[in-house]
């Protein structure tokens, strides 16, 4: 058991209090505030008087009242009944916070993050005399209806199972003891983590599959691998919560989990909403028996926003090293950002650009390099994987401010969203031309084996789109009708492309989302289209009786037909077509 020690409030400073010990309290420990014992931490230490950010409003505070360091730092608690669960930043269930508080959250109330009460069936499948170390499995609860939680040994704990027995227990009981060189530890359902710190692995694996997201121009142009980081950056009505929506909805990851850090109350009750009613591809149940929600929105306590992002990653490396692929989606890493900032201001550091701490890139990094693949720490060889998806939110959607130029540092995608994109109601509204991948070897391993045409076109697809925004520049000037049929030709193929493949709807029961095989077959036939019709406009068949197809309209209309076969049907009408064009043209030549 922890030491507690004791002191009173001195002074306060918005979010900040400032308490005297009576000894000196550690950095980063948990302190029971005031007569309400709100909840907050230890963000600076000067001897015995500490500075301690709070998780809850400090109005009605006033000095004299005490505060208690309880003698550990912000942790996760880890064990069956977190799937599933609707949390705020520090970890407590909302929706029995709204049953002991109704609506509205009193201060103070403070409850465990996981039910001490509720009981789970633990089936154990170590056995006595077996050697265990950190991350060994050591017995299974079933969850959920698709969920099986897997309790294993916790970090830094090795030794011999002396005793572990099957039953029904609560995640308090003990259901097994280790025998270690230091003695015996009883072995529960529950670990507990500093959410500060990432979890122990045993080694960092190359990425080698992409995160599929039924999402088009992210799977086959900007991919983002399993494993891996991405942003999404985006200035207001962009779409940067329904494309992570989307995402968390329709990847093939095992878990997800989302994190609305400071985001709209309205948005989130969206989610909540949304996410139990959801229909889950993977298994027919519902999406929300895989996936925790961390919704912390702006009119919470910043100090509370800020810790929110590092509570939803240790949530996830806690799966990860499970064996299980987690998908983690922030949003907004901005509004975190600004938490910090918030912090930083009333501790009285000197600030630097934009008013963001020194500290800024340091502690983004920790964020972002937590992401990855890796080897469990444990006898029986697992691996599994955290991806990292956070969303960024420029003012004024001006990528060159702090956090969107330091995130770029230590992301592997960057989807850049454009308003005018926006505003022309193209969404998902990634700009093409300005977002990125480093993860294009990793996916292009992986779809050249469902289709080894994969990366000439797609290549060739983004360079179409490129050579259309040059010639859009010229066309601006001089009119679309007076540039020569060639490039006439690349404006028609870009625009199919941009309305038949980049456009997808997340409303459309067929289009919201698209599986590779389809993605791929969808992306040949525009590219097909091009390059059948391009020997003829050198031919000298004008462009504007290629326009006239009927198959054009129906190849902007595949994303929304269900499965691969009218891909064919059309690909056979456009070859059918563009036959009977030729003839036509070399008939009237005659």
């Amino acid at each position: 058991m922890a030491e507690r020690l004791e002191g009173t409030i001195e002074r306060i400073n918005g979010s900040i209090i400032i308490g005297k010990f009576k000894e000196e309290p550690k950095m980063g420990d948990l302190i029971e505030v005031g007569n309400l014992r709100l909840m907050g931490e230890i963000v600076r230490l000067s001897k015995e008087t500490a500075f301690i950010q709070c998780y809850e409003s400090t109005a009605g505070l006033k000095p004299g009242e005490p505060v208690i360091d309880i003698g550990t730092p912000l942790v996760a608690e880890l064990g069956p009944g977190l799937m599933g669960q609707i949390i705020d930043g520090v970890a407590r269930s909302e929706t029995e916070l709204w049953d002991l508080t109704g609506p509205f959250i009193s201060r103070g109330a403070n409850i465990p993050p996981l039910n001490r009460e509720k009981v789970w069936k633990f089936e154990a499948t170590a056995k006595k005399g077996d050697k265990v170390t950190a991350g060994d499995i050591i017995g299974t609860v079933q969850e959920t209806d698709t969920f099986v939680h897997k309790i294993m040994i916790p970090p830094n704990h090795e030794g011999t199972i002396k005793s572990i027995k099957t039953g029904e227990y609560t995640v308090e009981d003990t259901v097994g003891v280790l025998e270690t060189a230091d003695g015996n530890v009883d072995l529960k359902m529950m670990q507990v983590w500093p959410v500060r710190v990432g979890r122990p692995i045993k080694e960092r694996l190359e990425l080698s599959q992409p995160l599929i997201t039924g999402q088009r121009v992210i799977d086959t142009f900007f991919p983002c691998a399993k494993g891996g980081a991405s942003a999404i950056p985006g200035g207001f009505g962009t779409g940067k919560t329904v494309t992570l929506q989307q995402i968390a909805k329709w990847s093939d990851a095992d878990i997800i989990v989302y994190i609305g850090c400071g985001e709209r109350g309205n948005e989130m009750a969206d989610v909540v909403e949304q996410f139990p009613e959801i229909e889950d591809p993977k298994t027919g149940k519902k999406l929300i028996e895989r996936t925790i929600i961390i919704a912390n929105v702006s009119n919470m306590a910043v100090s509370a926003r800020e810790a929110s992002i590092y509570m939803g990653i240790t949530i996830g490396e806690y799966f990860r090293d499970q064996g299980f692929d987690v998908s983690l989606m922030a949003d907004s890493t901005s509004r975190w950002a600004e938490a910090l900032r918030d912090i930083s201001g009333r501790l009285e550091e000197i600030p630097a650009e934009a008013g963001f701490p020194a500290y800024l890139a340091d502690r983004i990094a920790n964020i972002y390099e937590r992401a990855g693949k890796v080897m469990v720490p444990a006898t029986q060889d697992r691996e599994g994987s955290l991806t990292i998806l956070g969303a960024v939110s420029p003012p004024g959607g001006d990528y060159s401010e702090p956090v969107t130029t330091t995130t770029l540092r230590f992301i592997g995608t960057f989807w850049a969203l454009d308003s005018q994109l926006a505003y022309r109601r193209h969404f998902p509204a990634i700009n093409w031309l300005r977002s990125f991948s480093r993860y294009l070897d990793v996916a292009a391993r992986w779809w050249s084996e469902l289709d080894s045409s994969w990366e000439p076109t797609r290549a060739l697809a983004l360079r179409i789109l490129e050579e259309a925004a040059e010639i859009e520049e010229t066309a601006r000037i001089i009119g679309e009708k007076a540039l020569p049929d060639d490039q006439r030709l690349v404006l028609l193929v870009a625009e199919m492309l941009r309305e038949g493949f980049l456009v997808q709807s997340a409303f459309h029961d067929i289009d919201r989302f698209c599986s590779p095989e389809k993605q791929v077959k969808l992306m040949k036939i525009f590219t097909d289209f091009y390059n059948t019709v391009r020997p003829l406009i050198e031919q000298g068949i004008p462009i504007d009786q290629v326009r006239e197809l009927n198959v054009i309209r129906e190849i902007m209309r595949l994303k929304e037909r269900d499965g691969t076969d009218p891909i064919d049907a059309a690909r056979a009408q456009m070859l059918n077509e563009i036959d009977a064009l030729t003839k036509q043209y070399q008939g009237v030549e005659t």
